[in-house]
Formats: C-alpha cells, sequence, structure tokens
C-alpha cells in the first residue's frame, strides 16, 4: 500500500514536471536487435493492417493508437512497439518516414504520463524498441521531430528512475531495471554508470529467479518476454567485463537453458501457468542466441522432463509459485504435455484468449489440462494454493525415462492422495500412464482423468472394448489403450501457434474414487 501511495504521489500532476526530458539528450549507441523482420508486415501496415499478437485489425486508414480495439494483446504489442523491428531493415524513405509518424503520432496522443499507456513494462518495452531503431527515427526527421522523439525518449526513461523502486508489482519492478540499463547503455560510455545499472538489474533478477534460472512465475511466456530484452541489453554491453556483467551474463545464460527445456519439440513452450501461443519466430530467434540448449531429461522448477528418441514429456508438479509472482497460475497439478517431433498429442489448453477476459479462471482449472481431477475441483481452492498443505512429489528416473508425480491435494477435501506415473518407451513412440488412489482416510468423489488432444486429432473407434484409434492430421495413426475406468470423447480447445484458438477433442476416463483404485492407460504409435 505505502509503494501504491508513493507511486501515486510522484504520478500526480504536481510532481510529474520533473520528469521532464531534455531535447537534448543523445543515445548515440543503438541497441542491438536480433529478431527477424518481415518486410511484407511494413507494407500491410502501410495499408491500415495490423497483425499483432495473432489479431488483425484493419484501421481503415486511421491512426492505430486512435482506436478502442477490445484486444489486450494486441493493444499491448502496439503500445510496446516491438512491431519496429519489421522497419529495420527497409531502405525506402517512405516507409521510414511511416515508422516515425506513427511514433510522434503516439506522442502526441499518449505523450503525457497515463497509468494504462505508462505502466513500467510496457515503458521499458517501448523505450528499448525506440532504441533499437533509433537511428531510422531520426534519419530525415526534422530538427523539430528529432526533439521531440529525443524529449519523449528523455522523460520516459525518467519516469522508469523514478517510478521503479516504487512498483508494487515485482515484474514491474523487473522490467523498470531492464529499461533503466538499456537508457544507460545507449548513452555515452560511463563505466561506472553502467556498473551501478548492471549491478542493481542483476540483484532484482536474482530475487526472482530460482536455481534453475526459471522466473519464479513458472510462464515460459514471461520467461521468453524477458530473455527478449535481457539478450539485446547482454549483447550490447559485451564489452563490459566488470563482474557484475558476468553474474549477470551467467544468469541470463540459466534463463536461455531453462526456456529450452521447456520447450516441445513442436517450438512451442508447453502451455502451463499462464502460456500459451508465443511469437514462433521470436522464440527461435531467442533460443538462437542461448550458448547452450538443454536437450536432457531433468527436474526443472516444478516441472518434469522426459526425453526419449524424438519424444519430450513435460509435467507440471502444480507447485504454486510464490505470492506475488502468482498471478497467472494454473492449476495444472499432474498435468502433462507430449509431443514426438513435429506432433503434439497431448497438451492443456492454455489461458483464455485475450478478448475473452471473462473466460479467464475457466482455464486456470484443472479440467483444461491434460491431468487427473477429483469431482471437476482444483487441487487448490479460492487461491491458497498448495503452499498451506505439503508440497507435490516429483521424481525422474532417467535410465527408465519415466516421471512420477504425487499430489497431496485432495487430502483434505476427498481423502486421496494422487500418484501418476508416467513412462516412455520404444524411443518415445510410446507412452504408458499410470493413476493410482492412495488413501489417506476414507477415499471419496469421482476420478476423472483429461487427455486434451492436439488441434486435427481425430478419435476413431478401436477393433475392441478399451481401445480407441487416433488420427493425426497428417494421417499417421495411434492407439489408445485403458483399463479400469469408463471411457468418453468431448470438445476441447487449444490456443495454437498456427490455428489460434482453435476446436479440438478430449478423452475422459472415470472411476469411483476407491482406496487403491488404478488406472492405466496408453499412447503408441501404430507401426504400419
Amino acid at each position: 500500500m505505502a509503494r501504491s501511495l508513493a507511486d501515486r504521489l510522484v504520478t500526480s500532476w504536481v510532481l510529474r514536471w520533473t520528469w521532464q526530458g531534455q531535447a537534448e539528450s543523445s543515445y548515440p549507441n543503438a541497441l542491438p536487435e536480433f529478431r527477424p523482420a518481415d518486410p511484407q508486415a511494413v507494407r500491410e501496415m502501410m495499408a491500415g493492417r495490423y497483425l499483432l499478437a495473432s489479431k488483425l485489425v484493419d484501421t481503415g486508414g486511421l491512426s492505430p493508437f486512435g482506436l478502442d480495439v477490445d484486444h489486450p494483446d494486441w493493444w499491448q504489442s502496439l503500445q510496446s512497439f516491438a512491431w519496429l523491428r519489421h522497419f529495420r531493415e527497409t531502405r525506402d524513405s517512405g516507409e521510414r518516414q511511416f515508422a516515425r509518424t506513427l511514433v510522434l503520432d503516439w506522442i502526441g496522443r499518449e505523450g503525457r504520463f497515463a497509468r494504462e499507456t505508462w505502466t513500467l513494462t510496457l515503458t521499458a518495452q517501448r523505450i528499448l524498441n525506440w532504441l533499437r531503431h533509433l537511428p531510422l527515427l531520426l534519419e530525415g526527421a526534422t530538427p523539430e521531430q528529432s526533439r521531440t522523439i529525443r524529449a519523449s525518449l528523455a522523460t520516459q526513461a525518467r519516469s522508469l528512475a523514478v517510478r521503479g523502486g516504487l512498483a508494487a508489482d515485482p515484474v514491474e519492478r523487473l522490467f523498470a531495471a531492464i529499461g533503466s540499463l538499456g537508457v544507460v547503455l545507449a548513452q555515452r560510455d560511463q563505466t561506472d554508470t553502467v556498473d551501478r545499472a548492471v549491478a542493481r538489474l542483476d540483484g532484482i533478477l536474482s530475487s526472482q529467479m530460482d536455481n534453475d534460472g526459471l522466473h519464479l512465475s513458472r510462464n515460459p511466456r514471461l520467461q521468453l518476454n524477458l530473455l527478449t530484452e535481457l539478450t539485446s541489453l547482454r549483447r550490447a554491453a559485451g564489452r563490459q567485463t566488470s563482474p557484475a556483467m558476468a553474474d549477470l551474463a551467467n544468469r541470463v545464460d540459466r534463463m536461455h537453458e531453462a526456456l529450452d527445456a521447456l520447450t516441445l519439440t513442436t517450438g512451442e513452450p508447453t502451455y502451463a501457468n499462464g502460456c500459451g501461443q508465443v511469437a514462433h519466430d521470436v522464440l527461435v530467434a531467442v533460443q538462437a542466441q542461448a550458448l547452450l540448449a538443454s536437450r536432457r531429461s531433468r527436474l526443472l522448477g516444478g516441472y518434469g522432463i522426459v526425453r526419449s528418441g524424438d519424444a519430450v514429456l513435460i509435467g507440471d508438479s502444480g507447485i504454486r509459485p510464490p505470492q506475488g509472482f502468482d498471478g497467472d497460475a494454473h492449476a495444472g497439478a499432474l498435468a502433462f504435455e507430449f509431443a514426438i517431433g513435429s506432433d503434439l498429442i497431448v497438451g492443456n489448453c492454455g489461458p483464455a484468449p485475450a478478448d475473452l477476459p471473462e473466460s479467464r479462471d475457466v482455464f486456470r482449472q484443472g479440467v483444461a489440462h491434460s491431468a487427473p481431477t477429483i469431482d471437476g475441483e482444483d487441487m487448490f481452492v479460492g487461491g491458497r494454493g498448495l503452499s498451506k498443505r505439503p508440497s507435490p512429489q516429483m521424481e525422474l528416473d532417467s535410465v527408465e525415462h519415466a516421471l512420477t508425480m504425487v499430489s497431496s491435494g485432495y487430502v483434505g477435501r476427498f481423502g486421496a492422495e494422487i500418484e501418476r506415473r508416467l513412462t516412455l518407451l520404444s524411443e518415445g513412440t510410446t507412452l504408458v500412464g499410470q493413476d493410482r488412489i492412495v488413501s489417506q482416510g476414507e477415499p471419496r468423489g469421482r476420478l476423472s482423468i483429461r487427455f486434451h488432444l492436439a488441434p486435427g486429432i481425430a478419435v476413431r473407434s478401436g477393433t475392441g472394448d478399451g481401445m480407441v484409434r487416433l488420427v493425426l492430421g497428417n494421417g499417421q495413426a495411434w492407439s489408445f489403450l485403458w483399463e479400469g475406468a469408463t471411457f468418453r470423447e468431448e470438445e476441447s480447445v487449444r490456443q495454437s501457434a498456427s490455428m489460434g484458438f482453435h476446436r479440438t477433442r478430449q478423452i475422459v476416463l472415470e472411476t469411483a474414487v476407491t482406496s487403491g483404485c488404478e488406472v492405466a492407460w496408453i499412447f503408441t504409435r501404430d507401426q504400419n
């Protein structure tokens, strides 16, 4: 509350004048841009069509900043100016002028502080994107236009310096430190100033990362967003050899390794804890900057990764992120995703689409994951999470390619602990699963085990009881076998990086919760 009140004070009209940037501010060191550019995107924007965050908006020739678009991801992508990267390789003066016109239009509309458009995260991302492409924006600009852009940059940079330490949200505080370091690196070389900014950022980053290099939110999408900015800053600071810079570089390396470990063979990060569709080209560009790849079975940040042949399975223990980092936490205890080669077989639904905010809590439920649930309830209630219950257990047998996960999240309500064992066989072409009830009193309720199938997979009748056939979009066939439960098929959904929000199918196995009951199931690829 104190931080919030202090932020309200420094952002009041009485004190905002102290942020005013100087038009003479100099940023001679452009920050590096490693993300790919798409010249077609430039032509589409000049025609009034803005494809941002997988949503296409036709402005009809109007300024995109003057539209009221009910799609938060699209709006945030517009406000962050990440799309400036597409102008990087243009040599046409008209296209460069168009990019500068959009920046000046934003300054004219949003150049004064507004809480919605000047969040620390958006401000940091906007500053960094302007600094990456400042030569492009200033080339051909009039002296007045140049002064306007430089002054706006300086004002936004000053707002980060003033408000960063007052942020109640730890992620906002982290982005403020990232943006501030970018400003320092873009100015003339000042070794002492750079070292202080690097040390401050590394201190904040260290408090928000676990020992495996994963952000405490356990959200791969946020991990990617952070690495997009940190990788650029690391390259800009490459000539710095201070101990603080070495510590930051090592931390960024571990973050790269963690993101790589949580990426399926399909090229998508696992859909868990708020992560869904991400920009595939940006993900590939970020991963190309990593020094080391993590292509091995391991436990990482509450996830279990099992690799065998061309297959990968990622299981989620369901451990709750710490308070302050759990805003996007999903009830994904004992859930898993399974892919082999370029084919996703089983996944989770992912978060609700940005234009369906009223469905946000629905997509966070356990039933939106490939996981066991009892009576359709989550393993944590009312947002309290598992922090007040025994921590989930997870064991990995790398030799047997087996992952065992145990959760006590249902003990208090249903007197039952659930144990799930997942094993990859035959170079990953077979996945064997066992879900078992361990009695902790008088077990009760109905156990449902859901498998959300990938887009394009059709469920066909099998050759006998206890088996169905799964036909992938590419024609490849798999068999699904089960025992110890009844079977039914239902509709499902998934946010696909290639198809957008897509209707899919799900398999549901059900049985009564009794002491020692066990459900066994197998996914196996047909060999013919």
